[in-house]
């Protein structure tokens, strides 16, 4: 079956634009003008992307985002007429996969969410792993402690883990990442990997002037020095 692309925008001449060029491409969409109709409609699909404006007549779109980003599993895109620095990068750190913004090419819309469907599957045969006293729950998108105490993380913070999880021990330069994670080189990604990177050390309880696990190579990449266990 085709992957599921939910629209939330209120306004329906961009609604309609994304979705006649979705579909044309082969997804399946859903639209939304309003979070609450958005957010009663998960309750019933599970979408694959998540298309969601910021500038909402009944919710703040960040903040909804970071609720995304926390319970599902799906990318989430950003699209909104907010060009600063400041909005994008606020974006980024409440879990937004990517950020496009108004007006924009519908075909560019079509050619992100391709390169973050693109993205390869694990190599890895299960959805838990076990390092440094820690369990990674890709099922659900959480962190476990030795207590059983969990901590949720993102999506976006999920695809990261996993990278490094996958090749412990090894160099992970940031073109690898952009590799292997999709979107475009450039000063938005690297900004990207720093704040997901940032915000796994602080899941993590790292200090952040001598982390212990996720180690960066200045003007190389990263090193993940935990011992990693995939059995399950």
């Amino acid at each position: 079956m085709s992957a599921l692309v939910t629209i939330l925008d209120d306004e329906p001449a961009i609604r309609e634009m994304l979705a006649d060029a979705l579909e044309e491409a082969g997804f399946r969409t859903l639209s939304f003008g309003r979070a609450t109709e958005f957010e009663a409609a998960l309750r019933r699909a599970t979408p694959d992307v998540c298309l969601v404006d910021l500038g909402l007549p009944d919710r703040d779109g960040l903040s909804l985002v970071h609720r995304l980003a926390l319970e599902q599993g799906a990318t989430i895109i950003i699209i909104s007429g907010r060009a600063q620095v400041q909005d994008r990068v606020t974006g980024l750190e409440l879990g937004a996969d990517d950020y496009i913004i108004k007006p924009f090419d519908p075909a560019e819309v079509v050619a992100r969410i391709r390169a973050r469907l693109r993205s390869p599957r694990p190599t890895s045969s299960g959805e838990t792993a076990r390092f440094n006293g820690w369990t990674a729950h890709f099922d659900r998108y959480a962190l476990e402690d030795e207590t059983g105490a969990e901590t949720p993380f993102s999506h976006a913070e999920g695809e990261v883990l996993r990278l490094f999880l996958e090749s412990p021990k090894r160099l992970i330069s940031r073109a690898f990442m952009q590799e292997k994670l999709g979107g475009a080189a450039g000063e938005s990604f690297d900004r990207a990997m720093d704040v997901r990177i940032s915000r796994l050390r602080t899941k993590l309880r790292e200090d952040p002037k001598n982390p212990r696990l996720i180690k960066t190579i200045y003007g190389a990449g990263y090193i993940f020095l935990g011992d990693v266990d995939w059995s399950g």
